[in-house]
């Protein structure tokens, strides 16, 4: 599907996803004609993103934070270590901090210089986490930003930024919706979202 107008966060047209494929199909049947890899390393690798790291491990650690107090407390004082403790962990991943979203402090995280990210907990970075205008606004303009992912943290919290780097990749624990009192984690785990680890929005609210 083409995106029709300027993304919301980057101001840029980006390209559609039958496009990105197609340059991503050419650049790999260069590379493997030339014998700089080889297809079935590609194919691991491409299982690896698609089934081993990604949002849905980061939810996994969030659950378990809103229903183990301990482990919560482990979490926010070594996240690397904690999540370790889960089975969750590799690489871009060997240094990550967690932040704690609370009624008074909502967290948001980029990376100013490049796409430093997470990958045991959230995968790869979308396209528009990269894009210069994405990392200059939310630095000057973290609410407009959220505003746009459509979500609005309120005039009486205080919003904090945080940049990631080579050193030290953040995400966010967000605040457990109200109304799940007794749910189980993988219930849990189906309301948070990429989004939400990233700060630009909550986790979900059931209706």
């Amino acid at each position: 599907m083409t995106t029709q107008g300027p993304h919301p966060v980057s101001g840029t047209f980006p390209r559609s996803d039958e496009e990105i494929a197609a340059r991503v199909k050419a650049m790999e049947s260069i590379l493997v004609e030339k014998d700089l890899i080889a297809s079935d390393a590609i194919d691991y690798m491409s299982s690896v993103f698609e089934n081993e790291l990604g949002p849905h491990l980061g939810a996994k650690a969030t659950a378990r934070a809103w229903v183990d107090p301990e482990f919560k407390l482990f979490l926010l004082a070594d996240a690397t270590a904690a999540c370790r403790e889960i089975d969750i962990g590799g690489i871009q991943g060997e240094e990550m901090i967690v932040l704690e979203n609370t009624e008074d402090v909502h967290n948001v995280v980029v990376c100013t210089l490049c796409s430093c990210y997470p990958w045991p907990v959230l995968g790869l970075p979308p396209n528009w986490y990269k894009y210069p205008a994405y990392r200059s606004r939310a630095v000057r303009d973290p609410r407009g930003v959220m505003a746009e992912f459509g979500f609005d943290p309120g005039d009486d919290v205080e919003v904090k930024v945080w940049d990631s780097s080579a050193e030290l990749r953040y995400w966010v624990l967000p605040r457990r919706p109200e109304g799940t009192e007794g749910w189980s984690e993988e219930e849990l785990a189906a309301l948070v979202t990429r989004d939400s680890l990233l700060g630009l929005t909550d986790a979900i609210t059931p209706e």
